[in-house]
C-alpha cells in the first residue's frame, strides 16, 4: 500500500538530484565513471543520487510503500534499483546545487528504491527541452546490490 507521494518539480543541475538521510549526510558522491552514467543512479552512504536525461527542470514523483509494489516496465525506458539505508528516518529529496525538494518521515531502516525514468527520448539535441519525468519508489528491504531493471539506450 502507498503510504506517502509527493510530485513536485525540480532542478537536475549536472543532470542529477539525491536521496539521503538527511540526518546522516549531506555530500554525494564524486567519483563518477562510465558505468554510473549508464545505470542512471550512483549509491554513497546514506544517499541515492538519481541522474535525469537533462541538467535542467524535471517533473519527479517520489513514493513510499509498506511494501514492493507493482509496476508496468512497458511505461518506462529505463528502470534500477538501489538500497538505501535511512537511519533516522528523514528522507529528503535534494537538488545538486539547489535546496531540499521534499521531505519525508518514515520508519528508519533499510528501503529498496526503484527509479523509474520516461520520455527519455523525448529530449532534444541540446538537453533543454523534452517530457522526460522520473519516479522514486521506496519500500522497507533488506540491502541488496544495485542492479539495472531495464538498461534505455538511445536510438542513433
Amino acid at each position: 500500500m502507498r503510504l506517502q507521494h509527493k510530485a513536485f518539480e525540480l532542478f537536475a543541475d549536472y543532470q542529477q538530484f539525491y536521496l539521503w538521510d538527511r540526518g546522516m549526510t549531506t555530500l554525494a558522491p564524486t567519483d563518477y565513471d562510465d558505468d554510473d552514467i549508464k545505470r542512471r543512479i550512483k549509491i554513497g552512504p546514506h544517499v541515492v543520487v538519481i541522474q535525469p536525461e537533462r541538467a535542467a527542470t524535471v517533473p519527479v514523483e517520489i513514493e513510499i510503500h509498506d511494501a514492493e509494489p507493482e509496476y508496468d516496465p512497458v511505461e518506462w525506458d529505463h528502470i534500477a534499483e538501489a538500497s538505501l539505508h535511512l537511519p533516522t528516518g528523514y528522507l529528503q529529496v535534494h537538488e545538486c546545487t539547489g535546496g531540499p525538494a521534499a521531505d519525508f518521515h518514515i520508519e528508519p531502516g533499510w528501503y529498496r528504491v526503484r527509479t523509474f525514468h520516461g520520455g527519455l527520448g523525448t529530449v532534444d539535441e541540446p538537453g533543454t527541452g523534452g517530457s522526460d519525468h522520473y519516479r522514486a519508489v521506496l519500500w522497507p528491504a533488506p540491502k541488496k546490490k544495485l542492479r539495472v531493471v531495464q538498461q534505455w539506450v538511445a536510438d542513433g
